[in-house]
């Protein structure tokens, strides 16, 4: 029962997976063979209609396996675009073993619907998050680059980590949650690399979620 997680600066985690260890919560639901998503929304404020942004360019080791979107923007978010691929790989013929690898990469998202609640501008200039499995293990990576808003992390980045997003004041407007993993103890893993969700003071309801990936060990 082996759980490695590293980080470097902040910007790349990486969780390798083979069975559960010590501290880490299991989740309810196994994890899907191979999925990958550039990320959606779904928020409003009371009176206006609400921002809702599907699962942008969805992938999967059954199909579509390989996916894409170009730019999506609404009033207060912008998904910038980018791909998703879903593989599996052959490795013993006669066997059929396989392994697979799921993975998303993203460009220019931002998110303003703080900046009229005097909170900051979040963006990211790329981010990516992938899983890997076999029939042993599995794998999930994250990493972004170019941020601004979102101030400094620590290194590693713990799972779970929540960055407090706030107005000039220390006033809570929303909760930057990074590494977040589901983990039910079959060996399998869902990663997401970023969920925001917005607190009372911002008067918006609902979340954004940017870059998730899961996967399964292989028969």
């Amino acid at each position: 029962m082996r759980i490695t997680i590293a980080s470097r600066a902040g910007l790349v985690g990486a969780l390798l997976l083979a069975g559960l260890g010590v501290g880490v919560t299991p989740a309810a639901a196994s994890n899907p063979a191979g999925v990958a998503s550039l990320g959606s929304a779904a928020f409003g404020k009371a009176g206006q209609t609400p921002i809702a942004i599907s699962s942008l360019a969805d992938c999967a080791v059954e199909g579509p396996t390989a996916n894409s979107s170009g730019a999506v923007s609404k009033t207060g978010i912008t998904f910038g675009g980018g791909t998703t691929t879903c593989t599996t790989t052959v490795v013993d013929p006669a066997n059929g073993v396989t392994t697979t690898k799921s993975e998303a990469k993203g460009q220019e998202f931002e998110l303003s619907a703080l900046v009229s609640s005097g909170g900051p501008r979040l963006k990211l200039r790329s981010y990516s998050v992938s899983c890997t499995a076999t029939q042993s293990n599995t794998n999930a990576t994250w990493s972004y680059g170019g941020a601004t808003g979102l101030g400094t992390l620590p290194s590693p980045v713990p799972v779970g980590y929540v960055k407090p997003i706030t107005k000039s004041d220390g006033t809570l407007l929303a909760e930057a949650i990074f590494n977040e993993q589901a983990l039910p103890g079959d060996g399998s893993i869902g990663q997401t690399m970023l969920r925001i969700k917005f607190a009372p003071a911002s008067n918006i309801t609902g979340e954004v979620i940017v870059g998730r990936a899961a996967c399964s060990p292989t028969p």
